[in-house]
């Protein structure tokens, strides 16, 4: 079963173009589903202008442009190459348009510094996230939280995939947890350990007990008190309490630790493991790619550094018992 997407209702005279431009991404594989929202940002700042039909002058894509100047780098990068889309389809369908040229606008950071948590970090979290009591809002949250949590560093788990499973992607027969529309766009199957099965399975039990009926396997398999899925930021705050319960500092909001840097940690301490056994790290990357849903290597491979960087006696050895496993030069 396919989910549905979010149709917007483009109204500006530009409205049919954009139209196109979403149902052309979407024939192609992209989601374009961010892209489709912010293409109603651009639609309905449009509806305010004196715009034609069949034309992007220069001068209202410098207004749209300039109007958050607050905002992240990122964002404006990703405002700018969906106006560039927009005008790139009009000009191939022979319509005049202003394309923003390459360069212009902040540049983006990409500068990779999850904070990697420790072992003994990792399970003080662990035991704050068990000693939740449930709340008047959330009355299951005791019994669906420590299984949130574990999933996150267990399998390295992105937080939206972890929230949007249903019951019919957690095989409990088999075994095998699957990943549905993942970030590019791909299924895949996660095989978590046979202990996490087995507290899945105990988990599933309570909550058929506690419905007293058998759960549709479209519900989400980690249900909020409305039957949707948990909010990304319900989490993230009740993240920022165990992380305060177990002393442990926050620098802030974007600066970490994180509720995505478990997934982070989760793979440092993967490499660190199989580095421990003796296994051969360059037979075993393929399997990292594919559990944590990487498109290639690259994405991967910065584990490998941030695993050199702190724990930089490890490089040498690592370099000379799997041949140069971490590239130079990164």
């Amino acid at each position: 079963m396919i989910a549905k997407r979010k149709v917007f209702r483009y109204e500006s005279p530009l409205g049919p173009l954009m139209e196109r431009l979403v149902r052309e991404k979407r024939a192609c594989g992209y989601k374009y589903d961010t892209p489709a929202c912010v293409l109603k940002d651009l639609d309905h700042f449009l509806c305010g202008t004196s715009i034609q039909p069949n034309e992007l002058p220069k001068s209202l894509v410098a207004q749209w442009l300039a109007q958050y100047p607050h905002e992240q780098a990122s964002t404006h990068q990703r405002r700018i190459i969906l106006v560039r889309q927009l005008a790139r389809l009009m000009i191939r369908l022979g319509f005049s348009a202003y394309e923003p040229p390459k360069g212009i606008g902040p540049r983006r950071s990409y500068v990779f510094s999850p904070r990697i948590l420790t072992h003994a970090e990792v399970r003080q979290i662990i035991l704050a996230v068990d000693s939740f009591p449930p709340s008047p809002k959330s009355p299951l949250r005791h019994i669906i939280l420590p299984e949130v949590f574990r999933l996150l560093y267990g399998c390295g788990f992105r937080l939206s995939e972890v929230l949007n499973l249903k019951i019919r992607d957690v095989d409990l027969q088999q075994g095998v947890i699957t990943v549905r529309q993942g970030k590019f766009g791909k299924d895949r199957l996660v095989p978590p350990s046979m202990e996490m099965v087995e507290r899945l399975r105990i988990y599933a039990e309570e909550l058929e007990k506690r419905t007293m009926a058998r759960r549709d396997p479209d519900a989400y398999f980690f249900p909020s008190a409305r039957q949707a899925a948990w909010g990304c930021t319900t989490i993230y705050h009740l993240y920022r309490k165990a992380l305060l319960q177990c002393g442990i500092p926050h620098g802030g909001r974007g600066k970490g630790p994180r509720v995505h840097d478990l997934r982070h940690t989760f793979a440092v301490h993967r490499l660190l493991q199989w580095y421990e056994e003796g296994a051969d790290l360059n037979a075993k990357l393929p399997f990292l790619v594919a559990y944590l849903g990487h498109k290639d290597f690259t994405g991967t491979q910065k584990y490998l550094h941030l695993t050199a960087e702190l724990f930089p006696n490890l490089t040498a050895r690592m370099n000379q018992q799997f041949g140069g496993v971490i590239p130079q030069g990164w």
